[in-house]
């Protein structure tokens, strides 16, 4: 199992950010969902402090690129083994940070590739 970060994470459940939350740990992966707006998803609180994670493989970014400065930093000090840019979230200079440090950089769907089989 893959341990993930849902960087974006909020509490509406109709969001994706959300759906990825739930689908993830449907899934046994170990999830944390961290997001700038108080909550819970799935019984799990949404961390808002960017709280140090470790052993992080994955993290699934819901993060619009204008807004993405303030989480690059963040993201960097998890040294995940890949980012996934979900639809919306996709930028050429967080990639180009990320690729920098090693790190795996995909632009596709978390809710897509758990339900194909290729997260």
């Amino acid at each position: 199992m893959k341990k993930t970060v849902v960087a974006g994470a909020g509490p509406d459940p109709t969001r994706y950010s959300h759906r990825a939350v739930l689908s993830l740990r449907k899934a046994g992966h170990e999830t944390v969902p961290v997001g700038l707006h108080e909550g819970e998803i799935d019984g799990l609180t949404i961390r808002t402090d960017f709280p140090p994670v470790e052993n992080v493989h994955t993290v699934s970014l819901y993060v619009h690129p204008r807004h993405q400065g303030r989480w690059r930093d963040y993201i960097l000090s998890l040294h995940p083994k890949r980012v996934i840019f979900n639809p919306g979230a996709e930028n050429p200079e967080s990639i180009r940070a990320f690729e920098a440090e090693g790190i795996n950089c995909e632009q596709s769907c978390t809710l897509v590739m758990l339900s194909v089989g290729t997260y």
